[in-house]
């Protein structure tokens, strides 16, 4: 078995052990290296797991600070699709340059508009598919340019949950296999311990605060909480959004925080999210920390969220209703030792997900 080089691209990072950005391609990059395969990281700048060395320049490592500081590419295009183009611009003409100066084997791009620059050359790509680039797929043109990146080019789509992979084999499966490669969770979240439900645990929203990630949040849980049953809303302003008063908003938080303060002592996660989600992290992570979870009734949130665990949200009126079930605190705590046996056996570790992307580098590989 020959030893290969993958170069790995991404837009995310996170700069510092507490930045919220990118924090499962830190996670991904880490437990790649090993079983003859080495890593190379275009992102921005941030410390390296061991084995892992840098592709990007400093130019680019800055530039790339400055767009994700900036909330990247999907920040200005919420202004307008002429505001995105001078980064989308830049963004590209840089991707560009390190596929053409890089040696490597196999390429594994997360986020299909980092493919873009790929046309025209042949090497063989693993491309992460999140659900953000299902809105990237409803710009005019953009199946198809994505289809002539493909064409020609021995390539796997790897969509990060189940429910992608017939849409992808409906648009590219004449051109490229498609796979699901679920990411995986790190161990620290499985060691989580919850105490017992107690009188007045807060539920928990852990968001970017986007009108679409807040979604119907605010509209169906006026008269739910307060109190008696607090709602903690963290995550980064990205667009202002007044919040009412019964929300605890606390800010941007990180994944320590998370796991020592406010998950033991959590009700559970709630998401009302309207975004394109492909398979939300933080409600893995949740899930292995043992938290039982509400969501809105999104493709996404199907694979995850399956009666046992927590429940889907259509209305109002269902919302309540969960929230009154899993008050008490017998159900809250089935509900929760079974969004941890969930995690454990359908989603696992992320040294089982760096198990699945190598074999799909030397699957592309033909190996």
């Amino acid at each position: 078995m020959r030893h290969l080089q993958t170069l790995v691209v991404s837009t995310s990072y996170p700069r510092q052990a507490d930045d919220w950005r990118g924090r499962f391609i830190a996670d991904l990059v880490a437990a790649l290296p090993g079983e003859g395969v080495s890593a190379r990281l275009w992102a921005p700048p941030g410390s390296l797991p061991e084995g892992v060395t840098a592709a990007a320049t400093k130019e680019e490592r800055d530039w790339l600070d400055r767009l994700a500081t900036a909330g990247g590419i999907a920040s200005r295009l919420r202004v307008g699709p002429i505001a995105a183009l001078p980064a989308a611009y830049g963004l590209l003409r840089r991707l560009r340059q390190v596929y053409c100066r890089e040696a490597f084997d196999v390429v594994h791009v997360n986020w299909l508009q980092n493919a873009i620059p790929l046309i025209g050359t042949r090497h063989p790509a693993v491309m992460g598919v999140l659900g953000s680039d299902f809105g990237l797929l409803r710009l005019p043109g953009m199946a198809t340019l994505i289809k002539s990146v493909l064409a020609g080019r021995r390539a796997i789509l790897a969509p990060n949950a189940p429910w992608m992979g017939p849409r992808l084999q409906a648009l590219f499966g004449n051109v490229a296999t498609v796979r699901p490669l679920p990411f995986g969770v790190a161990p620290e979240w499985f060691a989580v311990e919850r105490r017992p439900l107690q009188q007045g645990a807060p539920w928990l929203a852990v968001t970017r605060v986007t009108k679409a990630k807040i979604g119907d949040l605010l509209e169906w849980s006026a008269g739910l909480f307060g109190a008696s049953r607090p709602l903690v809303l963290l995550g980064p302003m990205q667009e202002d959004i007044v919040l009412p008063a019964w929300i605890d908003y606390r800010g941007a938080t990180h994944p320590e925080a998370l796991r020592k303060v406010w998950f033991p002592q959590a009700a559970g996660l709630i998401t009302l999210s309207r975004h394109d989600e492909g398979r939300p992290q933080v409600m893995i992570e949740a899930m292995a920390a043992g938290l039982p979870l509400i969501a809105s009734d999104l493709p996404a949130h199907r694979d995850l969220v399956d009666g046992a665990n927590g429940r889907l949200a259509a209305s109002p009126e269902s919302l309540a209703e969960t929230l009154d079930d899993l008050s008490d605190p017998m159900r809250n705590a089935e509900a929760g030792l079974a969004a941890r046996d969930k995690a454990w056996h359908e989603i696992g570790d992320w040294s089982q997900a760096a198990v699945r992307f190598r074999a799909a580098y030397r699957e592309v590989l033909a190996e």
